[in-house]
């Protein structure tokens, strides 16, 4: 076997993360999107992205909006028939002939009930359009971040995802439910209004048209500088949230080294920030609230003054300006809800931009094109190991410097591979660049001859899995936990499993064994069951090749002695990477690769190594003391 690198000149950051420099978020650099929660989103994507939420309800849109035609058509008759009250009615019953006002009066209750009737169809008619257009951008938001890749995950923190799928489609929803409808009505009684005024009276209507002009340059002002404002509003909202989710998810470490002072004072300077936000956009909410007032103050007293000196000329009827201030009290009224309406609008505006950003997203370790894809090798019955190659490979984290140089390495099939090294070593970028949660900068990794690239995701995480540090469980019982591994499982597939690692005797003295609710995280069960539950789920899997990084570094003595003896049965045959500080683990190893700085300076069988005086009979030499004393 061959091995070669060049030394990284750059050392790694202490993050704590093994070898991977330090992430964004962190790192406080300005001209990263990620620090600022800004995913840029492509020209258009907010529009086509609304739109493709309307299209597969178009039919339900478009009887909505005839709903409401029609319900502002009923609605709008009203002055017209208070005029005919005033110029016929009252008329006609001086002569005593009641007949054309009680007829005014039923046509009035009548339009009343139709209104209402109508108004009552489009709210249900709206608000199933709304709710199928929230539940389907929900779940392509929850859908596409479990598509993206890790080094996304690790980037965009999930309190961001959280807001995006929270206070940022309740925007929406606050726009289609309420914000849409006043635009529309305000839309409509402009329509039918001018229509009417003109009608009834071309100068009335060409003074209620022209206070139109001052009014739409309000609301283009308004909207301009409303913009920015829920932008920084939306942006300041999901700080508070990423800072709130990062300290309740970390209260263990705030509680031992008492950062509650320290937390609450940094999330009052968040908090204050988004005070300042909201107060900004009121502000300018009231400024186009007053503006509004007083241009339809300005010209309902204007057409008032001149409309009662033409009737008192003669030269206009009464009842036509009593429905002329109707119509205009009726069309100015709406004007303080569109202003609400812009407000919901810019608020959704800036929150839709953000999940078009989101949604935009492409994922760095791409799904094969099925006509591209490459199936693998079948394994034999009696050799259900893999072979792996590294390949040429270069690696380097965006945000950092190479971690991986020039590296070729070759793991025959069925060879259990022990990597040690210093913290910075290359190790876990190895592991994960095996899993392919990472591709490489430069060259490939090979199974069985196939480049990873190449594998369709679901056959690669069949034939590769691996189990970190931290074992994650799901909220559910432990054998749903281990049925994770493979789905469909039978209850005796699953114990064998757990009785295979060393799990079965713990489960059985839960209080409801395998049925028992390990609650969120697995908080029910202590840290050394967790990763035994894990070791399980990833040997119910039966997996060609199996990683195990830093697996064993939450299990007592006792326990991890009983993993080791699981494991020599488990994973023989098997390809196995097993990423460990513990020199112990070492111990189940064929070959041990010492690593620094991105490259394997020793390369051998444990029992040669520690019989020589490199860098791993150092370490051995250094753990076995401490084991004694």
């Amino acid at each position: 076997m061959t091995v070669s690198a060049s030394v990284r000149e750059k050392p790694f950051g202490p993050d704590g993360d093994d070898d991977e420099p330090d992430l964004p978020g962190s790192s406080g650099k300005p001209d990263d999107p990620f620090d600022r929660d800004e995913l840029p989103a492509p020209p258009g994507a907010t529009r086509t992205l609304l739109l493709s939420l309307l299209s597969p309800l178009r039919r339900r849109v478009a009887l909505a909006a005839v709903l409401l035609l029609l319900q502002q058509a009923v609605v709008q008759a009203g002055p017209l028939l208070v005029a005919y009250a005033i110029d016929r009615g009252v008329p006609a019953v001086r002569a005593d002939d009641y007949g054309p006002l009680i007829a005014i009066g039923v046509g009035y209750l009548c339009c009343a009930a139709a209104s209402g009737g109508l108004q009552y169809a489009f709210i249900i008619a709206s608000a199933r359009v709304n709710q199928d257009v929230l539940l389907d951008l929900r779940g392509r938001i929850f859908r596409h971040a479990q598509a993206l890749s890790v080094d996304f995950h690790e980037r965009y923190t999930s309190g961001r995802l959280i807001s995006r799928s929270t206070t940022d489609v309740e925007s929406l929803r606050e726009l289609l439910s309420e914000g849409l409808q006043e635009l529309l009505t305000v839309i409509l009684s402009f329509v039918y209004i001018s229509a009417m005024l003109l009608w009834l009276d071309l100068g009335l209507g060409a003074v209620a048209v022209a206070s139109f002009v001052p009014l739409y340059l309000l609301i283009r002002l308004y909207q301009r500088r409303a913009g920015v404002m829920f932008r920084n509003r939306s942006t300041a909202i999901a700080a508070v949230i990423v800072k709130f989710a990062e300290t309740m998810n970390g209260i263990r470490p705030v509680r031992a080294f008492r950062r509650e002072r320290a937390n609450d004072a940094e999330f009052g300077v968040l908090n204050h920030r988004h005070e300042r936000t909201n107060g900004d956009a009121m502000l300018e909410m009231a400024r186009y609230v007053v503006g509004s007032r007083l241009v339809a103050n300005t010209a309902v007293a204007t057409i008032v003054l001149w409309g009662a000196h033409r009737v008192a000329d003669g030269g206009l009827a009464l009842g036509v300006l009593a429905a002329a201030v109707l119509y205009l009290r009726r069309l100015y009224d709406p004007i303080d809800r569109l202003g609400m309406f812009l407000n919901s609008y810019q608020s959704a505006a800036a929150s839709l931009e953000k999940v078009a950003g989101l949604l935009a997203q492409t994922p760095t370790v791409p799904e094969p094109d099925a006509s591209a894809a490459r199936p693998l090798p079948a394994l034999e019955s009696d050799h259900p190991g893999r072979e792996v190659r590294f390949e040429g490979v270069r690696f380097a984290y965006r945000t950092g410097g190479e971690v991986l140089p020039r590296f070729d390495l070759t793991l025959p099939a069925g060879q259990t591979v022990a990597v040690v090294g210093s913290t910075g070593a290359g190790k876990s970028t190895l592991a994960k660049l095996l899993a392919r949660f990472y591709d490489p900068t430069e060259g490939g990794v090979l199974l069985d001859g196939v480049d990873l690239r190449t594998l369709a995701l679901a056959e690669l995480r069949r034939g590769v899995v691996m189990v970190t540090q931290e074992a994650f469980l799901f909220s559910g019982t432990v054998a749903e936990n281990i049925a994770i591994g493979r789905p469909g499982a039978s209850r005796e597939e699953i114990e064998r499993a757990a009785e295979a690692i060393g799990a079965h005797d713990f489960i059985m003295q839960l209080p409801d064994g395998y049925d028992t609710d390990v609650r969120k995280r697995g908080g029910r069960i202590s840290a050394g069951q967790r990763q035994l539950v894990a070791f399980a789920r990833a040997l119910l899997a039966d997996p060609a090749v199996l990683i195990l990084d830093e697996a064993t570094s939450s299990l007592d003595i006792p326990g991890e002695r009983a993993v080791q003896r699981a494991m020599h049965t488990v994973l023989r045959g098997r390809t196995a990477v097993v990423i460990a500080h513990r020199l112990s683990t070492v111990e189940i190893a064929d070959r041990v690769l010492v690593m620094e700085h991105g490259r394997i300076v020793e390369d051998g069988s444990p029992d040669e190594l520690i019989a020589g005086t490199g860098a791993f009979a150092d370490l051995h030499r250094a753990w076995r003391d401490s084991v004694v004393s």
